[in-house]
């Protein structure tokens, strides 16, 4: 043989052994833990929701997706390890509405708000309840307004800090009653259930998935919740307009981000788990107990997710803005 055709044949048999740098980087991940970023306290309703995402899509993956709690700073804290974590696919957030609010509650971050992450998919919407101490003098919401109204000065409305859901859901309520109550932060909405469970303070707003089972138990008093229709799960709370109270309506949406750079093989690897996640059916049931409903699998895709996401933080803007308030 040749030592050109030894050459050839070397080559040959090289380029046969080694896989296409795309197959190989897809067909590889992951090959260990992906870390998955809840930047609240362990307990409250987003951790809810991600352990129930990592979960099943750990197992979609073939390596665990384990949840740490990144907590501070209305969800800041989290996000920016996250934003500033290599863009290898193993290190992911999950986060709420707070991701559409924190570019007009921060006016100075470490990290870029808006272009320092790649969107993943929609994950769920979860409704809001206006919930009290299980000893709060009020039968209904009417009563409820009422007492507030009388006895603002010594009312005071737990929430999980600055640009939390529950922060954002107790400013929307004060403003639909036009009164101005004390409002107590916590290092995360588990910390703050825990008091309003033990009647240190009055009242929350806070999601369906951290006060179902608490009102069920009836550890709180739930007075409305905050959408168009009834929660299944919750249905003998009226909606708030329905109980005399039509200016007060949201939802908390919650995403799946990875630091932007993610390879597009990657991101599409974990979107397919995300996916097929939302559509499992442990994921629906457990959802459905906890008074939401995963989105729809059109709703799941990195575009309309990002779509969604600007229009969100669009939306609220001028709101905060108008309001004054800021984190920082």
């Amino acid at each position: 043989m040749t030592i050109l055709s030894r050459r050839a044949l070397l080559g040959a048999s090289a380029a046969l052994a080694a896989p296409a740098p795309a197959a190989f980087a897809q067909g590889a991940f992951p090959n260990r833990p992906i870390t998955m970023i809840v930047p609240f306290a362990a307990g409250g309703p987003t951790d809810t929701v991600g352990r129930l995402i990592a979960q099943v899509m750990g197992n979609d993956l073939g390596q665990p997706m384990v949840v740490e709690n990144v907590g501070g700073a209305g969800g800041t804290l989290g996000a920016q390890r996250v934003a500033q974590a290599r863009p290898d696919g193993y290190t992911v957030l999950l986060h709420h509405i707070g991701m559409s609010t924190i570019p007009a509650l921060y006016r100075r971050l470490a990290y870029d708000p808006i272009n320092g992450f790649e969107t993943l998919g929609l994950v769920t919407e979860v409704p809001m309840t206006l919930v009290a101490r299980r000893n709060f003098p009020a039968a209904n919401l009417a009563e409820l307004v009422q007492v507030v109204r009388r006895e603002r000065d010594r009312i005071n409305l737990a929430n999980a800090g600055v640009g939390a859901a529950s922060h954002l859901c107790g400013l929307l309520f004060q403003k639909a009653i036009d009164t101005a109550v004390t409002t107590v932060p916590y290092r995360g909405t588990g910390p703050a259930m825990n008091d309003l469970v033990g009647g240190t303070v009055d009242l929350m707003c806070d999601q369906t998935t951290n006060t179902t089972e608490q009102i069920r138990a009836t550890t709180i008093k739930g007075f409305a919740v905050t959408t168009d229709r009834r929660v299944p799960s919750l249905n003998e709370l009226p909606t708030a307009a329905e109980a005399g109270l039509p200016n007060f309506e949201v939802t908390v949406w919650h995403g799946l981000y990875a630091p932007r750079g993610t390879p597009a093989p990657i991101a599409a690897r974990l979107n397919q788990a995300l996916v097929k996640a939302l559509r499992d059916e442990t994921i629906e049931r457990r959802f459905a107990e906890l008074g939401t409903t995963p989105v729809a699998a059109e709703r799941a895709t990195p575009e309309v997710h990002r779509a969604f996401w600007q229009a969100d933080t669009a939306k609220w803007r001028p709101l905060i803005q108008a309001a004054g308030q800021y984190a920082d």
